[in-house]
């Protein structure tokens, strides 16, 4: 397994906050671009948090990746990426995470693989298991053989709540073009990868504030199995009536105040700031 070479995206429509600002990391859906997905969320979020997000290998930013990789490896790549940020900016080290979908599992590994480095987690649109190993063995078999515009039709019918390709074309268009432009080795790969996640008998050790967020008309992943990722946390679970599964575009602003109340509750632990 390789661990993939990730990229950064740090949002800064406004002034760059204080280097004490908490560190906010946020992680896509399979398909999409972090600045697609989040950047209305982001926005909201500024001036109190630094926030940054990751890209899929060969999706948006961040270059493909050669080799197969797990989730596991993913969430290393991660933590790579930001101990370079870290690193160039000398912010604090432990971070709020919030990731959607396949995001989501990997912000379910960093809390149990690096529970040191995560104070919080938002967790959208996501479960300790997603779908079933043979459905994502077919996909990643298709889109290797024939591309990602094979997922166009599908992913808009799975991503998005009725009326919201009507509502707004401008910012559907953006995330199905991410799914068309993605490379296609990167894409399978990833569904390779959630195929063989699962860490249901695992959740029990998270330690970490956990809120899971479920949109009512999600497909992929439908509320119950958020609810149950939540009791699994010890965490508690929103479920947003006008959203589908990719709720961070369909419900920018009341994502952002979930994510922004979540982590408020955190207790600041100096300690884990850099000096």
């Amino acid at each position: 397994m390789s661990v993939p070479a990730l990229t950064l995206v740090e949002f800064t429509d406004r002034p760059a906050p204080s280097a004490h600002a908490p560190l906010v990391v946020l992680g896509p859906s399979l398909g999409t671009s972090v600045t697609s997905l989040w950047s209305a969320t982001a926005r909201a979020l500024e001036g109190d948090y630094r926030v940054v997000g990751w890209d899929l290998p060969g999706h948006g930013a961040s270059p493909a990746c050669p080799g197969a990789f797990g989730m596991a490896e993913l969430a290393q790549g991660v933590l790579d990426a930001v101990d370079r940020f870290q690193e160039a900016t000398s912010v604090e080290r432990p971070f709020f995470y919030a990731g959607n979908s396949v995001g989501g599992c990997v912000g379910q590994q960093l809390l149990l693989d690096a529970p040191g480095r995560v104070r919080a987690a938002v967790l959208l649109g996501t479960a300790a298991r997603v779908g079933e190993p043979a459905g994502w063995a077919e996909r990643a078999r298709l889109v290797a053989a024939a591309g990602t515009p094979t997922q166009v039709e599908g992913s808009a019918r799975r991503w998005f709540a009725p009326g919201f390709l009507q509502r707004n074309p401008v910012t559907a268009t953006e995330l199905l073009h991410d799914l068309q432009d993605a490379d296609r080795a990167s894409y399978a790969r990833v569904c390779e990868a959630l195929g063989a996640f699962d860490v249901r008998g695992r959740l029990a050790a998270v330690d970490a504030p956990v809120l899971a967020v479920a949109g009512a008309h999600d497909q992929p992943v439908p509320p119950e199995a958020v609810a149950e990722l939540a009791a699994a946390t010890g965490g508690r679970t929103v479920v947003l009536e006008g959203a589908a599964h990719l709720l961070p575009a369909e419900a920018p602003l009341e994502v952002a105040r979930l994510l922004a109340g979540h982590f408020a509750a955190v207790p600041t632990d100096p300690e884990g700031a850099r000096a």
